[in-house]
């Protein structure tokens, strides 16, 4: 039986070339790059290539990136850092009640010592009003935080508009783009950005590094103290392969960056053209006009999503019911609670598809002829 990975917004496996240069660096480069000998030095010099391509890929400086462990260490830096530099300024907050809980439960953290967050709702597509943001915003906000593109129904947020209003407003702008870098055409300078999150296993590149762009006017405490690498930003010896790997990675997205944008969208066309074909009622979840092109995540009626994920699983098909962070829940999706509300039946039979390295249109074909098998038996 052939199994169908189609949960790659959860995790994406590793390129191939992704592998052959971090096992190329890992057998010849192990010199600490903060040491000023010759294996320090090249081991430097793999670092500062990769922040200067990665900046490159935002239309950033060099000395606006630091390197994490991943995205959660990216959020969790933006919002901690911009409380602990800017709190004497003001302590209010604005993000919206579908984030990543990196960012949540962060927020939700602060509000235990001091600060006010609002929470702004979104509309049954799953994206807030810009103007809603200019509403909620006070003299004494020093935070905004909007995700990019949404993990679990696709939803692309309106940044750009957001990044305008703060132009008139002191406010930080932070934006976890974790699901939409390596997809979407990223210009931190024109979208009025001051942090952005980005962690490298959601592109095929390596677990356990991301990146945090941090605008050089916005002032950034940092979370973790020691030695004085990026430029004191974020203490620990570098993590010198899973750098290259990083950098080799994000070299194969932005090149691809197009091809798959068109790729992922036949994916989507196909695989809802099965379902229709088979006649099985349906639902998407997300919006139709702002969304990734790799995540589609659907209702269907009369069914229930642990049964649902189990007869996939048994299928060889490999989806999810949302972010992978919140496996193993009890609770629905946040992101569709604040989409459609408590109680709604999509809470429950929500399923989430999505796409990415190896895929095929034959794939997509099949796992949406299976879906469509099993939607049949549970619904009898």
């Amino acid at each position: 039986m052939e199994r169908i990975y189609v949960d790659h917004a959860a995790t994406s496996p590793m390129h191939p070339k992704v592998i052959e240069r971090m096992m190329e660096i890992m057998g010849s480069e192990f010199g600490n790059p903060s040491s000023i000998h010759h294996f320090g030095r090249k081991a430097r010099h793999i670092i500062d290539e990769a922040r200067s391509e990665l900046a490159k890929s935002i239309n950033a400086e060099p000395n606006e990136i630091i390197f994490t462990s991943g995205g959660t260490e990216a959020d969790n830096h933006a919002i901690f850092g911009v409380a602990e530099s800017y709190g004497e300024h003001g302590k209010h907050i604005i993000t919206t009640q579908i984030e990543h809980h990196a960012v949540l439960h962060a927020c939700q953290k602060l509000e235990t010592i001091g600060f006010e967050v609002t929470y702004l709702p979104v509309d049954q597509e799953g994206r807030i009003q810009a103007a809603d943001v200019e509403k909620a915003l006070r003299d004494d906000t020093i935070l905004v935080t909007v995700m990019y593109g949404n993990n679990e129904v696709g939803t692309i947020q309106p940044i750009k508009e957001i990044g305008k209003i703060l132009a008139e407003h002191p406010a930080i702008f932070h934006t976890d783009a974790v699901q939409a870098y390596g997809l979407e055409k990223i210009n931190v300078k024109e979208y009025g950005i001051d942090l952005l999150s980005v962690s490298a296993h959601k592109i095929n590149g390596p677990k356990g590094i991301g990146f945090l762009y941090a605008n050089k006017a916005a002032k950034l405490s940092p979370r973790l103290f020691g030695g004085e690498q990026e430029r004191k930003r974020r203490a620990g010896t570098e993590n010198v392969p899973s750098v290259a790997g990083f950098l080799e990675a994000v070299r194969i997205s932005q090149q691809e960056m197009e091809n798959k944008v068109t790729m992922y969208q036949k994916f989507k066309t196909a695989f809802l053209k099965k379902l229709t074909e088979n006649q099985i009622e349906f639902s998407q979840n997300g919006s139709l006009d702002y969304s990734l092109p790799h995540v589609l995540n659907l209702s269907f009626p009369g069914t229930n999503v642990e049964a649902m994920l189990v007869n996939l699983d048994l299928a060889g098909i490999a989806a999810s019911s949302g972010s992978a962070c919140t496996a193993g829940s009890i609770d629905p999706s946040h992101v569709l609670v604040a989409m459609f509300g408590q109680g709604d039946d999509r809470l429950q039979n929500s399923i989430r598809f999505s796409f990415g390295l190896s895929n095929t249109l034959e794939q997509i074909e099949q796992a949406g002829e299976e879906t469509s098998k099993i939607v049949k038996r549970l619904t009898k």
